[in-house]
């Protein structure tokens, strides 16, 4: 079959011949429609990821661990849970039991293979409790999951939306109530989070990390005593940088909750993704994507261009 082939950690995956993957017990064969590129599959390949030991453990191997493909009754599933050195961006997959579901009527096998960053949006209410009326602030809102985030906090009737970027008129385009450059020397950035809180940030939906997130953190530090306004801190990227300094008078006093993007997802994954392909149905949820074939993985695989936009492999 053809692949995306990785020989070394760091490197660009080349398109070539690999050899089919071999069913076991329990396993099905899945042709592959469509798979998404993210940010987390090139932190693997670059080796950078938490998770790149289980996957780069033996090269060459095939990137991405979740996909969009066509069971042999013909049935579109999104798949996952696949064995390294294998793939989904391959030809065909081999997918265990209880590692694939059905792509709900309606959607596009393009779409579906970004449901999963509109679900990770979703935890501004799962993890970060949002109610109708609050204030959210998105920490990297002009990248794909900041985009669909933007999107998913109107539709949960968020009150007021500040989102956070490096570029000005990518940022105007967003729909934001306010917004905020993050590209601007560190002291300028922290007057500019407190401009525009307002009443105060009641949900932050953090892609960031690193830097931004850091002067964020330091302007919501108090300088008196007292019992602050709630800042529920949603953590679910690090595209800025892996870590931050976190004085412990960040957390004392200032209201300041940090919670991991996975907290209550386990409960209300149903709800939560059922919400979003409603949402995906009816046009209310705006998927950006950009399209190329395998064959073209080594130049698309290395775009800087995309600007907001999923790369999408279609087979």
């Amino acid at each position: 079959m053809k692949a995306a082939v990785l020989h070394e950690v760091g490197g660009v995956p080349r398109y070539e011949d690999f050899p089919d993957p071999v069913p076991a017990a329990g396993e099905v064969v899945v042709k592959v429609r469509a798979v998404a590129v993210e940010n987390v599959d090139k932190a693997i390949v670059a080796g950078t990821h938490y998770t790149a030991a289980r996957y780069l453990g033996e090269l060459p191997m095939i990137p991405c661990f979740d996909g969009i493909g066509e069971l042999p009754d013909g049935r579109l599933v999104g798949f996952g849970n696949l064995r390294p050195p294998y793939g989904a961006l391959a030809e065909l997959a081999v997918v265990p039991d209880g590692g694939f579901a059905p792509v709900p009527d309606g959607i596009d096998p393009e779409f579906a293979t970004v449901l999963g960053s509109a679900i990770t949006g979703m935890a501004m209410r799962t993890a970060g409790g949002l109610a109708p009326g609050e204030t959210v602030l998105i920490q990297g809102a002009t990248g794909v999951a900041g985009r669909l985030a933007v999107q998913v906090a109107r539709l949960l009737g968020a009150g007021r939306i500040v989102a956070t970027g490096r570029d000005d008129a990518r940022l105007a385009a967003l729909g934001a109530d306010a917004v905020i450059n993050t590209a601007v020397p560190d002291d300028e950035l922290a007057e500019a989070y407190l401009a525009a809180r307002g009443d105060g940030y009641d949900v932050v939906m953090d892609y960031l990390w690193g830097r931004p997130t850091e002067i964020l953190l330091r302007a919501l530090t108090p300088d008196s005593f007292g019992f602050h306004k709630p800042t529920r801190v949603v953590q679910a990227g690090e595209s800025a940088g892996p870590a931050l300094t976190l004085p412990a008078a960040t957390l004392r006093t200032s209201g300041v909750e940090l919670f991991g993007a996975a907290r209550g997802l386990r409960e209300s994954l149903g709800e939560v993704y059922a919400q979003v392909v409603d949402w995906a149905r009816s046009g209310d949820l705006v998927f950006a994507v950009e399209r190329a074939r395998l064959s073209d993985i080594e130049t698309a695989w290395r775009r800087t261009d995309l600007h907001g936009r999923r790369l999408v492999v279609v087979f």
